[in-house]
């Protein structure tokens, strides 16, 4: 090798270098690649096992279940409560003019057999006479709102301003209703309070025009609901009409995303079931002004069938969609709907007992929000308005058509208290029917409570042995009995009832079971609000 020239042995070496270094970058472009693949082939072959959370998947599974069950639950529940409406606001029409009737006959020739008892009429009766009394004042007092003149000048009105007034209403109507009710059991019960009492009102006939202020000015604000739904019926565009439906999906996002507790849902159900039967009355409220203004012809009733399917499938499919997702983010069960239809029943049952300290009627107004006498005033206006009566077959078939209704009613009853009284079975509610609890009343001691409680009762014993109580219906106030629901699925509404409780239990645990209201105990606040404070 010449100088300045590397030795074969050094260029062997320098030759070894650079295969070595080739060969360590070979191995480690390969060993990524295998890598790469490894991944890749990891990913489209991992696997993983469910059951390893069991329980999440599981109830996942029956949150599915409960939402694809809720449309049936509730539609049951509804299909009952309906019917519950339907048989008080039939008994307006059937019942009670009977019964005001057998109250002026039993005042009339109440001379012929002396005074054997200290009161003129039975607090039943007064109640009766009362409202037959408003309801045929409110009829014509009717009389000076034209009809004709509201629609007209409603129909002058843009798309946009009757939107508003059609939701103004529908607020008024739930205050107006939470308020009336108040006013109508203040009358009654300031009527029929024994006299011998300090007097601590301000006298019955106050109570009374208040009451038929009421019932007009109600009946004013469903006249006006059912004007703006006509309108909205007759619009050429059909615009309004599906705005006014729009407002029902506005109705599940003020609902779906907000916390709700199973007495909370109870108030929400028997709003919708109100509200339901009340946009059926007013439909066909719709249906005779539409059918009048065209002569009766029955083709034009199929005109209107479309939008009458319409607004009632909209309402069906909102009432569904919003208590699906309430039960859903709430965790409660579809089986709750049962109770419910259990706690409704339950009021019917009691209302038939000899001690009950309401009428039925009056029951569903309390427990539902729905009033009756209003809503009957204005149907009676409407019908007496739309068909006219002369000549002496149209009177048979007045009477006739009124049989009917009584017959209807009848059913009606019959088939309810049938099956209230199965539901109440299933619901094993028996107990409370004939062993009711009492609960203090605010601002009075359990002790006391109890006391007049038992002071009231006169417990008798016949020839054969067995014993009887006797229920005198004094106080009503005082000794109202406390009807709870008995469920193993739902603490939240149950008070235990198996054994009771000592009176001298700490205040931190009775101030925990006073905050937990009953089913059966949730009545004015089923109207405003979605919310029991």
């Amino acid at each position: 090798a010449g100088p300045g020239q590397p030795s074969p042995q050094q260029r062997t070496e320098t030759l070894g270098f650079y295969e070595s270094d080739r060969g360590r970058k070979k191995k480690r472009s390969l060993s990524v690649d295998l890598s790469l693949l490894r991944f890749i082939s990891a990913e489209l072959t991992r696997g993983y096992f469910l059951e390893h959370n069991e329980a999440k998947y599981t109830e996942r599974r029956e949150r599915v279940y409960t939402c694809m069950r809720i449309p049936k639950e509730l539609e049951k529940l509804m299909f009952f409560g309906i019917f519950l409406c339907l048989d008080a606001f039939l008994y307006v029409f059937t019942l009670l003019p009977l019964r005001v009737f057998l109250a002026m006959f039993r005042f009339i020739t109440l001379p012929c057999y002396g005074l054997r008892d200290r009161r003129l009429l039975q607090p039943a009766q007064v109640c009766d006479m009362l409202k037959g009394v408003i309801l045929v004042i409110c009829y014509f007092m009717m009389h000076y709102v034209d009809y004709s003149m509201m629609y007209h000048l409603i129909r002058g009105q843009s798309v946009i301003k009757l939107y508003i007034i059609y939701n103004m209403l529908e607020v008024a109507d739930r205050l107006i209703s939470s308020f009336g009710q108040d006013i109508l059991d203040a009358l009654y019960w300031t009527a029929t309070e024994p006299k011998e009492r300090k007097r601590a009102h301000i006298g019955v006939i106050p109570h009374f025009f208040m009451a038929v202020l009421y019932v007009f000015l109600h009946a004013i604000l469903i006249m006006v609901q059912a004007t703006t739904l006509n309108v909205a019926f007759n619009s050429h565009n059909k615009s309004l009409l599906t705005i006014m439906m729009s407002n029902n999906f506005v109705e599940i996002k003020g609902s779906v995303f907000k916390k709700f507790e199973k007495n909370n849902l109870f108030q929400m159900s028997n709003s919708d079931i109100k509200e339901r039967f009340t946009n059926y009355v007013l439909l066909l409220i719709v249906c005779l002004r539409n059918m009048e203004q065209f002569s009766w012809n029955p083709d034009h009733l199929w005109v209107l069938f479309p939008d009458v399917c319409m607004v009632v499938a909209s309402e069906i499919a909102v009432d569904i969609v919003k208590h699906a997702f309430i039960t859903k983010f709430n965790d409660i069960t579809a089986d709750v709907y049962s109770e419910y239809r259990a706690s409704l029943a339950f009021d019917l049952v009691s209302s038939r007992q000899k001690n009950a300290y309401t009428d039925y009627s009056d029951s569903v107004s309390r427990r539902m929000g729905f009033i009756p006498l209003p809503l009957a005033v204005l149907l009676i206006r409407v019908v007496t308005s739309s068909i006219k009566v002369q000549g002496v077959l149209a009177y048979v078939c007045v009477v006739l058509f009124y049989c009917g209704l009584i017959s209807l009613k009848v059913l009606n009853s019959i088939v309810l208290l049938g099956k209230s009284c199965q539901y109440v079975k299933e619901a094993k509610m028996e107990e409370k029917l004939f062993n009711p609890i009492l609960t203090a009343t605010p601002g009075k001691p359990a002790g006391k409570q109890q006391g007049t409680y038992k002071s009231t009762q006169g417990i008798s014993t016949d020839e054969n042995g067995s014993t009887s109580v006797t229920n005198q219906p004094v106080h009503q106030k005082e000794n109202m009995p406390s009807l709870l629901v008995t469920s193993n699925s739902d603490q939240f509404l149950t008070t235990p009832d198996g054994e009771e409780k000592d009176i001298s239990q700490d205040s931190s645990e009775l101030k925990h079971r006073s905050a937990k209201k009953d089913l059966l105990e949730i009545d004015r606040f089923t109207i405003c609000g979605n919310r029991i404070d």
